[in-house]
C-alpha cells in the first residue's frame, strides 16, 4: 500500500534521524526475539524426535507415557531418564541405568537396537525463568552453563531477563495505547467544546491527578492480590491524565482557525473536524510527551516489582531483579543485569520516539 505524500515525508525524516531509525531496528530485534523467548530460554526442547513422530514440548503439553514412561504427568525433560527414553525409543531399563543405556545404544553394543531412535533440539539457554538449578551456591557466577549467572535462588539470570523484557515491553505497549487514547479523546472534547465542558473536565482532571498513585495502587494490591491484567487496568487508570493537557492547549488553539472554521461553515460534524483535521496537527505536541508516558510505565511497573507490589512472585520481573541486585551485594552480576536492561530498553525508545516526534513536526527536514 502506498504512502501519501505526507506519510512519505515523515517516512523519509524518520529514517533521515539515524539514531531513531536504527534504535528502532535494533529493538524490533528485541523485542520479536523476546515473543519468541520459550525458543531462547526454556527447560523443554523445542522439538522432539521419539520413534519417528515430532513434538513440540516448548509449546504443546506431552505426558510422560507419551515417550513410553509410566506417569501421566508432563514429562520432565531435563530428567536424564525421560531423555533416555526418547534417544533409545523408550526402554524400560532407562529408569535403572539412563547413562548406560545410552551409551550402549550410541556404541551399538545392544544387538537388534538401533543406534538413536530418539533426538532433542534444545534452546541455547536450557532453562526457563522458573527453572531452579540446584547445583553448587546460589547466587552462582557467570559461567558456560548460566551466561549471566543465577539469582539467589538459583534461577537463570539470562533467562529471566528475557522473559522480563517481554513482560516489560508487552505491558507498557498496552498501557500506553490504551491510555493515550483516552487522554487524547478526553483532551480532544475538552479544548474543542471548552466552556462549562473544559470546566467540568479540568477540575475533575485536577482532583484525580492529585490522587496519591502510588498508595492507592499498593493498598489495591494488598486487597486484591496481584495479577498481569488487574496491574494494567490500574495503570492505565492512573496513566491517562498525562495527555489532557496537552492536547487541549493545541485544540484551544486550533479550534478558531480558518480551516476549522470553514469546515463547520460547510457542515462538517465536529467528529470529523476533530479527529481528521485538528488532531493531526496536535499530534507534534502529543509526541513530545509519548517518552515520558513510556518510561514512566516502565519505571511504574519496576519500581512496584521492586516494592512487592507489582506482578506475582513466580513471573519474571526486572524490578524484582534489582531487589535481588540491592539484598546480594556480593553478587554483582545481579545489579549489571538489571541496569543494562533498563538503560538499553529505556535508551532505544527514548530515541525511537524523539525521531518520530521529529518527524511528525513540520518545521523539520532532515537531509
Amino acid at each position: 500500500m502506498a504512502l501519501s505524500p505526507l506519510n512519505a515525508r515523515r517516512w523519509r525524516n524518520f529514517k533521515a534521524n539515524r539514531r531513531a531509525f536504527w534504535s528502532l531496528w535494533v529493538f524490533l530485534a528485541l523485542f520479536l526475539g523476546s515473543l519468541c523467548a520459550e525458543m531462547l530460554a526454556n527447560d523443554k526442547p523445542i522439538v522432539v524426535n521419539y520413534r519417528g513422530e515430532f513434538y513440540f514440548p516448548a509449546y504443546r503439553f506431552y505426558p510422560e507415557t507419551a515417550f513410553g514412561g509410566d506417569f501421566r504427568t508432563e514429562a520432565i525433560y531435563r530428567d536424564e531418564a525421560v531423555q533416555c527414553l526418547i534417544r533409545t525409543g523408550g526402554r524400560e531399563e532407562c529408569w535403572d541405568d539412563p547413562e548406560g543405556v545410552i551409551e550402549e545404544a550410541r556404541t551399538g553394543s545392544v544387538s537388534g537396537e538401533a543406534i538413536e531412535a530418539g533426538w532433542m533440539i534444545w534452546p541455547p539457554i536450557p532453562y526457563h525463568y522458573r527453572t531452579i538449578n540446584n547445583v553448587g551456591t546460589a547466587p552462582s557466577a557467570p559461567d558456560a552453563d548460566h551466561w549471566l549467572g543465577t539469582d539467589d535462588t538459583a534461577r537463570d539470570v539470562a533467562a529471566r531477563v528475557i522473559y522480563g523484557f517481554r513482560t516489560s515491553i508487552l505491558f507498557t505497549l498496552i498501557v500506553t495505547t490504551v491510555a493515550s487514547v483516552i487522554g487524547i479523546a478526553a483532551g480532544a472534547v475538552q479544548g474543542y467544546f471548552g466552556g462549562r465542558t473544559d470546566l467540568i473536565f479540568q477540575r475533575a482532571l485536577e482532583i484525580w491527578s492529585s490522587t496519591p498513585s502510588l498508595y492507592v495502587i499498593i493498598i489495591l494490591f494488598a486487597i486484591l492480590g496481584r495479577s498481569f491484567w488487574f496491574l494494567v487496568f490500574v495503570a492505565i487508570l492512573f496513566g491517562w491524565p498525562a495527555l489532557p493537557g496537552v492536547v487541549r492547549a493545541e485544540f484551544l488553539r486550533a479550534r478558531n482557525f480558518e480551516y476549522v472554521r470553514a469546515a463547520r461553515a460547510l457542515g462538517v460534524s465536529d467528529r470529523v473536524i476533530m479527529f481528521r483535521h485538528i488532531l493531526p496537527n496536535a499530534m507534534v505536541a502529543t509526541l513530545t510527551m509519548l517518552p515520558f508516558v513510556i518510561t514512566g510505565t516502565i519505571s511504574m511497573l519496576a519500581s512496584l516489582d521492586y516494592l512487592g507490589y507489582g506482578l506475582p512472585s513466580s513471573a519474571p520481573s526486572l524490578g524484582e531483579l534489582a531487589l535481588q541486585a540491592k539484598q546480594n551485594l556480593q553478587a554483582p552480576w545481579l545489579a549489571f543485569a538489571a541496569f543494562f536492561t533498563f538503560a538499553i530498553m529505556l535508551s532505544l525508545l527514548v530515541f525511537i520516539f524523539e525521531g518520530v516526534r521529529d518527524a511528525f513536526d513540520p518545521r523539520k527536514v532532515f537531509k
